[in-house]
């Protein structure tokens, strides 16, 4: 630990030149190791003697400076032969980063603590196989909650899995540079830490964020993602398979065989009602529903084996 004349002497002899400074630290080294007076006395007329630039060859052409981080630690800047003989000039003035909308207020973000908002980021991997949705609330830089959402590729969903616990508690800047174990995860993480840094999120603008859990509002009853499969053929025509409102079974056409409806299961409601003891016949009856002009069609098909 150095203590606070070693600083003092750095501070002071700053002033006036980097041999100087160079010779004062090496001079309280000498004098704080050394507990006989005769080699205090000899260290004195060396630091005189250097002072005085009769030693100015032996002096290191590379100066360094000494500094507290923000973690209270010693910390020393090194400077080029070049930077010790440049003149110093007077910083203009300092104001601060640009603020940045955070939650219905405006903050100047100086670190990684000043950061919170809750917001979305999409991300995919090289091949482009799959592609990741992830949702992020930070509250004063720490993760809170995390969604993350997965398509196209069956790995993916296992790195998910492996995403959410990862996430969760580390720091935006830590989940930056941590392996997400999916490259369209880590692109999320990205995409998104640029938004969030920016002051680009969803809750910039609302007084005191979103609550944790707000990421599953997404999701809907059931808590399932909205997702949308759709698969067409120009000698067939166009498929539904599955919608916001759940897995298609059944399309309606019309006398020209257009798609006019559909009828769509709710999994989501029906797991609910079968975990509550209700028949499964009857759950799947409850949960089905349709869109469009259903009862007008010609005939039904089913978008899977028809």
């Amino acid at each position: 630990m150095i203590s606070k004349k070693y600083l003092l002497i750095i501070i002071i002899s700053g002033e006036k030149s980097m041999h100087f400074t160079k010779c004062a630290v090496l001079a309280w080294d000498f004098y704080k190791w050394n507990s006989r007076w005769a080699d205090r006395v000899q260290m004195f007329g060396m630091f005189l003697a250097i002072y005085g630039n009769i030693c100015y060859n032996v002096v290191s052409l590379t100066a360094a400076r000494h500094y507290y981080n923000a973690e209270r630690k010693i910390v020393t800047m090194i400077y080029t032969t070049e930077v010790q003989h440049m003149c110093p000039v007077a910083k203009g003035a300092y104001h601060g980063p640009a603020p940045i909308p955070e939650e219905g207020k405006w903050v100047q973000a100086k670190e990684i603590s000043d950061i919170s908002g809750f917001t979305h980021g999409i991300g995919w991997c090289a091949p482009q196989q799959g592609a990741c949705k992830l949702t992020l609330n930070v509250k004063n830089g720490i993760i809170e909650e995390a969604l993350v959402e997965t398509i196209g590729c069956s790995g993916m969903t296992h790195s998910a899995a492996m995403a959410s616990e990862i996430l969760i508690g580390k720091t935006i800047l830590e989940a930056l540079n941590t392996d997400l174990v999916c490259d369209a995860i880590n692109t999320a993480m990205r995409e998104l830490f640029l938004q969030i840094v920016y002051g680009r999120t969803q809750s910039a603008f609302s007084e005191d964020g979103l609550a944790v859990g707000a990421s599953l509002e997404d999701l809907g009853k059931g808590l399932r993602s909205q997702v949308g499969t759709m698969f067409g053929t120009r000698e067939k025509g166009p498929r539904y398979l599955e919608m916001a409102e759940g897995y298609c079974s059944r399309l309606a056409l019309n006398k020209d065989d257009e798609i006019i409806g559909y009828e769509f299961i709710s999994l989501g409601k029906m797991m609910d009602a079968v975990k509550k003891g209700v028949d499964a016949n009857e759950a799947l009856k409850n949960a089905t529903g349709h869109y469009g002009q259903w009862d007008n069609a010609a005939k039904y098909i089913d978008p899977r084996h028809e």
